[in-house]
């Protein structure tokens, strides 16, 4: 959907509009395959950069909260249902891990890996769930400000930095598409390290 258009579905509902956009922000954390690329760019295009970014921190946060709790109270199973379960035991693995908030922080971080689905697997793991939301909100921040920035841009008609941001934007994404692994297989391999010491 264009930003315009998505602009004109928040507008059309007034003062309850912020009320849905937050809606559709939790509703795409919650149910992960949703893109939030495009919510988040049509949050800046809509709301500028500002509140923009916080409206949207705001829904990432809910929508984590739901995730994390519906994992916690459903189990294994919920989860298992949507990742592969050699990556699933895996990533729980390495949020368990001794340093698990570390871990948690690089993961959320990491350009490519599905932040919504980590929300998921964080609720298997016994790390503290303020800590974990805490986590999740600054290393999500990078990433959710710059789709603002685009958004923002985009609905100012500044298409040279728009198209510039965009183009950093998608480099950062191959870049985190290709190193992910090896910067997992890094984590993994420490992890190992230092039960092997213990």
């Amino acid at each position: 959907m264009e930003p315009s258009k998505f602009r004109e579905i928040i507008h059309s509902y007034g003062y309850y509009g912020v009320f849905v956009f937050l809606f559709f922000q939790i509703l795409q954390t919650v149910i992960a395959p949703i893109p939030g690329e495009v919510v988040q760019i049509a949050g800046g295009f809509i709301y500028g950069v500002w509140l923009g970014t916080l409206y949207l921190l705001i829904g990432a946060t809910l929508g984590s909260v739901i995730a994390f709790f519906a994992s916690r109270l459903l189990g294994y199973p919920i989860v298992k249902a949507f990742v592969p379960e050699e990556k699933l035991n895996k990533f729980i693995q390495l949020m368990q891990s001794q340093k698990a908030e570390m871990v948690t922080f690089i993961l959320f971080l990491l350009p490519g890996l599905p932040k919504d689905i980590l929300c998921y697997i964080g609720g298997l793991t016994p790390i503290n769930p303020l800590r974990f939301f805490i986590i999740t909100i600054i290393a999500r921040f990078p990433a959710l400000f710059m789709s603002v920035y685009i958004g923002a841009n985009l609905q100012k008609k500044n298409y040279f930095t728009t198209a510039v941001i965009l183009a950093i934007a998608v480099l950062l994404s191959f870049l985190g598409f290709f190193f992910k692994d090896k910067v997992i297989e890094k984590i993994s391999v420490h992890k190992h390290h230092k039960t092997e010491i213990k």
